[in-house]
């Protein structure tokens, strides 16, 4: 019995000496990958069109990822890693173009865009309300002749 008592001490003093060593790896391990994973979400791959780093399943893209935890075990901040792809694969890795040059216009153009169609609808709105006033107006009563008011002014009096 108290052999048995020993073995399950035994036992249950691995499995806690086991859960000691492995529990700061597995800490360490996902914030490690999701830092990876965070800022693979900003790099797309240059060999796939519009894929995020993060969901690639390319060779390529493994390493990249593979590339980037690297960097960062080495104290590479995002930024940092984000200047090294830019620099390495070009803007096309960036999930948009750098806010300088002739760059702004891709944020400044929507907007541009947005103005300009209103201004198109208010003027045309301007003019519908304008047509709409003209063909309000009422027509112009004929005439009557002199002689037909007064014949029909002595019949509504008769009555």
């Amino acid at each position: 019995m108290q052999d048995k008592i020993i073995r399950i001490g035994g036992v249950v003093g691995v499995l806690i000496a086991a859960l000691l060593i492995v529990s700061p790896m597995a800490a360490q391990g996902p914030s490690l990958e999701n830092e990876v994973n965070r800022i693979a979400k900003t790099l797309y791959c240059p060999v796939c069109p519009n894929t995020p780093l993060d969901v690639c399943t390319t060779k390529a893209c493994e390493d990249w990822r593979a590339e980037i935890r690297q960097l960062l075990q080495e104290g590479k901040n995002e930024q940092q890693i984000r200047e090294y792809f830019l620099a390495r694969y070009g803007p096309q890795v960036l999930g948009a173009p750098p806010a300088e040059g002739f760059n702004w216009l891709a944020y400044l153009f929507p907007f541009l865009l947005i103005g300009v169609g209103a201004l198109v609808a208010w003027f045309t709105l301007q003019q519908w309300s304008r047509r709409r006033r003209a063909d309000v107006t009422p027509p112009e009563t004929p005439e009557i002749p002199r002689e037909y008011a007064e014949r029909i002014r002595k019949e509504l009096e008769e009555r």
